[in-house]
């Protein structure tokens, strides 16, 4: 219980100094024509290399991060991460459910391989070796500043009471060059472990 308690004062003592952050968000291609693609980039610039293409149609895509001038935005594409021009980018928005956490949020990590993602109310845990459970879902709390994506979700875990904090900040899941926008932290018990991770807006 005393690990438990710490974990809490920890993570909202973290929670009081982080500023809302903008990103990740997601964008749509625009502007792009309907025979042509848009390329994703090793670098933010025009004349690295190309790692892979967006359709002129692409809806959905996370954008994790920006250069400086926010000229180019950071995407994943196969196990890598690149950038493309933001100027054929229009943000979409990030659509919150009736249980206040973003759609499509899922959540993961390695060393141990877990999973944890959010649909209608429940989160679904998952490891190589425990089959898919739906954990009901007590509360997901938002700092009330609008467009920031920092949780504070309490539910009920396969070891007991459950928490988890997710928060803006650049991760990566130490099995490939892929970037993600929100970092996790989980405590499935009172007593359990904490588990790290990486979140993603689109499954």
């Amino acid at each position: 219980m005393r690990a438990f308690v710490t974990s809490l004062i920890c993570v909202w003592m973290g929670l009081a100094g982080v500023s809302a952050q903008e990103l990740p968000q997601l964008y749509d291609v625009t502007g792009v024509a309907a025979d042509d693609v848009l390329n994703i980039r090793a670098a933010p610039d025009a004349d690295a290399p190309i790692l892979g293409t967006l359709a002129p149609n692409a809806r959905g895509v996370e954008v994790v991060a920006t250069n400086a001038s926010g000229t180019w935005g950071q995407v994943n594409t196969a196990e890598s991460a690149g950038w493309v021009s933001m100027r054929f980018m229009a943000a979409r928005g990030v659509a919150i459910d009736n249980f206040n956490l973003p759609v499509g949020l899922s959540c993961f990590g390695t060393e141990p391989f877990w999973s944890l993602d959010a649909a209608d109310g429940v989160l679904r845990f998952q490891t190589p070796d425990i089959p898919a459970r739906d954990l009901a879902l007590w509360v997901a709390q938002d700092s009330s500043v609008p467009g920031d994506l920092r949780r504070m979700i309490r539910f009920a875990g396969p070891e007991g009471p459950a928490v988890a904090y997710i928060h803006p900040a650049a991760c990566t899941d130490g099995m490939s060059d892929r970037a993600y926008g929100l970092r996790v932290a989980v405590m499935l018990g009172l007593d359990s472990g904490l588990l790290t991770g990486c979140c993603s807006l689109n499954r």
